[in-house]
């Protein structure tokens, strides 16, 4: 195991901390790391505050030829602190890139830590990538759920795994002064700095902009995440008051409130199989308010003696 490095033990503390509250068992989890400056600070701190409670994992798109160099530097970099590290390779499939890669990294990760029993993966979003989130969804709309960003600790139950964000706390300033202090090389993903993406916008304009504190923004997201669980919990509660099952759908009668309405809707559709967006199901109940019907992701939604209808969209006939 490599000698101790130069790293404030402040930091190393703050990142022990923030483990022990999202993992109290202590037992030992996943490190997705991706070879970039935030990724590998959390390497560089589980090393430091858990040495030996920890695996790393390195994901190949197999989107640029600089992948196959960005694993071999975490594999490298591992090696050096007597850390055991794998590299995935994965297919992307078509469609939005960004969203097919994050689906197979997650399906890749969700697998490696099943095969090796780890408990949890923990993932380097920070501070900033919370702030980032919030604008940007705060820019399309979104409710509740779409800002309250990533969660400290998630059970995903579409993996089978928990996803751990440990990094939450800190900032990408002091992930960077991890990176300094111990003289570790890094990737630099050019597709950070591209302007065609939103989040890219969005950093530059957090950036250029000192009357907004991230902190405080990914403190906000916490404190919604915090009201969409609660929001969560109540519309479980009114389930079985609301909704039946009928035939091959179900019927939920509406109550007062939009929000719960809005929530059953979109558990009656995910039941259905529909994978719908936020925007979709607030549309559709916007139809439904309004006394007509309509269809989203695969459920076709009527009313009837003022209940909701839901069932499957029937086949569509050809020739």
């Amino acid at each position: 195991m490599a000698a101790s490095t130069a790293i404030d033990p402040e930091l190393v503390g703050r990142f022990k901390a923030a483990l022990e509250r999202l993992n109290p068992s202590g037992a030992k989890i996943g490190l997705a790391v991706s070879g970039g400056p935030d990724s590998m600070a959390m390497l560089l701190l589980a090393h430091e505050a858990i040495p030996g409670g920890f695996e790393v994992a390195t994901v190949d798109h197999g989107l640029r030829p600089e992948a196959k160099d960005e694993c071999a530097l975490v594999a490298a970099a591992c090696e050096e602190r007597g850390v055991p590290c794998e590299v995935l390779s994965v297919q992307v499939g078509e469609g939005n890139v960004q969203a097919m890669a994050r689906e197979a990294r997650y399906a890749a990760l969700a697998d490696w830590a099943r095969r090796t029993g780890l408990r949890a993966i923990a993932t380097a979003h920070h501070a900033d990538d919370q702030a980032e989130t919030l604008l940007m969804r705060l820019n399309r709309g979104s409710g509740v759920a779409g800002l309250a960003g990533v969660r400290q600790a998630q059970w995903r139950e579409d993996l089978g795994v928990a996803i751990l964000r440990p990094l939450l706390g800190f900032r990408r300033d002091d992930l960077a002064k991890v990176v300094a202090a111990s003289g570790q090389t890094v990737a630099n993903d050019p597709s950070n700095a591209d302007p065609r993406f939103d989040r890219v916008r969005m950093r530059q304009a957090l950036a250029d902009c000192d009357c907004i504190d991230p902190s405080a923004l990914a403190q906000s997201a916490s404190n919604l995440a915090e009201a969409y669980e609660a929001l969560q919990s109540y519309a479980k509660l009114l389930w079985p008051q609301m909704v039946r099952e009928a035939d091959d759908g179900f019927v939920l009668t509406p109550g007062p409130s939009r929000e719960m309405n809005r929530r059953l809707l979109a558990e009656v559709l995910q039941r259905m199989g529909g994978k719908p967006r936020g925007g979709d199901v607030a549309r559709l109940l916007l139809r439904l308010e309004s006394g007509e019907g309509g269809n989203v992701a695969g459920v076709l939604a009527t009313v009837r003696d003022g209940s909701w209808v839901c069932h499957p969209e029937p086949a569509r006939r050809t020739g």
